[in-house]
C-alpha cells in the first residue's frame, strides 16, 4: 500500500548560519520512492551528503532570514516483517561491525543506568521475547503527553517521569535494549496513524536472522503503538535523536510553522 507524505515547515534565522536538514524518505531497498518533490527557500549554499549508515541524505544549507521547506512524496513500503518474539539475540562477539556502536551509551540513552532494572524485570527472558516484553512494559507504564519533555530530556528522565512523546518512548526502548546487550538505534520516520500528525520516532533492534547462519537484521519496535512497521517510512537512523533531527541549526533561529500529513493510498 503506497503512503502519501506531505511535510511543510518554516523558520527564521537571526543572522547567516549553517543548517542541517534531514526530512526526506530514505531511498533504501525496503521502501520504494514512487515520486518525490522537495522545494527549498533561497540559500547561499546547498549540498547533499549521505546520512548515518547510508540511510537517507542530509542537506547542508547556509542561509539567512526566513526559510521554508515544502516536501511531498509517495512511498511504497516493501519491508520483510518477522515475529520478534521468536527471534534470538546475537552474542556481542557475533555482531557485525556496523551494529557494535549501537550497544553503547549515547547522549540521550544511558543504558548502563538501567541494567539493574532490566535484569530484575526481564531477566527470565532473552532475545526478541525480551524486546517484546520491554515494549509492552513501556506501553503500559508510560503516558503519551505532548509538552512535558524538551530537547534536553534523556531516556533516564523519561523513565523516571513515565511520560513523554514518541522521541522519549524511542529513547527508553533503545536504552532498555542496549542494557540487555541488544543493539538498538533511533529511527526518525513517517507513519500513518500518528496523533497528532508529525515526524515520528521509533526504535529499531538488531536480532538474529534465522534464514542466515550467523546473520542478523534490524526490526522496528514502537512502544507508542502508533506506527505499524509494515507502513512505516524511514527518514534516517542514529544513536539517538541528536543524530537524526529533521533540523539542526548552528546559530539562533525562530521556528515558525510545521505541518505533516501521512496518508495511506487505497
Amino acid at each position: 500500500m503506497p503512503i502519501d507524505i506531505a511535510a511543510h515547515f518554516s523558520f527564521t534565522l537571526e543572522r547567516p548560519s549553517d543548517v542541517l536538514l534531514q526530512f526526506e524518505a530514505a531511498a533504501i531497498p525496503e521502501q520504494n520512492i514512487l515520486r518525490q518533490n522537495t522545494r527549498l527557500g533561497r540559500a547561499e549554499h546547498m549540498a547533499r551528503v549521505s546520512a548515518k549508515d547510508s540511510i537517507g541524505e542530509r542537506i547542508w544549507l547556509h542561509i539567512d532570514g526566513e526559510f521554508r521547506v515544502d516536501y511531498t512524496a509517495r512511498v511504497e513500503v516493501e519491508r520483510i516483517l518477522s515475529d520478534c518474539s521468536q527471534l534470538q539475540r546475537l552474542n556481542p562477539h557475533q555482531l557485525p561491525g556496523e551494529a557494535v556502536e549501537y550497544l553503547f551509551d549515547s547522549r540521550y540513552c544511558q543504558a548502563d543506568k538501567l541494567q539493574n532494572f532490566v535484569n530484575d524485570e526481564f531477566g527470565q527472558l532473552d532475545g526478541g521475547a525480551r524486546i517484546v516484553a520491554m515494549r509492552d512494559w513501556v506501553a503500559e507504564n508510560f503516558v503519551y503527553t505532548p509538552g512535558v519533555s524538551t530537547a534536553e530530556t534523556t531516556a533516564l528522565d523519561s523513565f523516571v517521569e513515565r511520560r513523554g512523546i514518541c522521541r522519549d518512548y524511542a529513547h527508553v526502548m533503545v536504552s532498555l535494549a542496549r542494557a540487555s546487550a541488544i543493539p538498538a538505534r533511533f529511527v526518525s520516520c513517517f507513519a500513518p496513524g500518528v496523533d497528532p500528525p508529525d515526524f515520528h520516532a521509533v526504535a529499531e533492534v538488531f536480532l538474529a536472522d534465522p534464514t542466515i547462519d550467523g546473520g542478523g537484521a534490524w526490526h522496528i519496535v514502537d512502544a507508542t503503538g502508533m506506527a505499524d512497521p509494515a507502513h512505516t517510512v524511514k527518514i534516517g537512523v542514529g544513536r539517538d535523536a541528536a543524530d537524526v533531527s529533521f533540523m539542526t541549526v548552528f546559530g539562533m533561529a525562530r521556528f515558525d510553522d510545521k505541518q505533516v500529513s501521512v496518508t495511506p493510498v487505497d
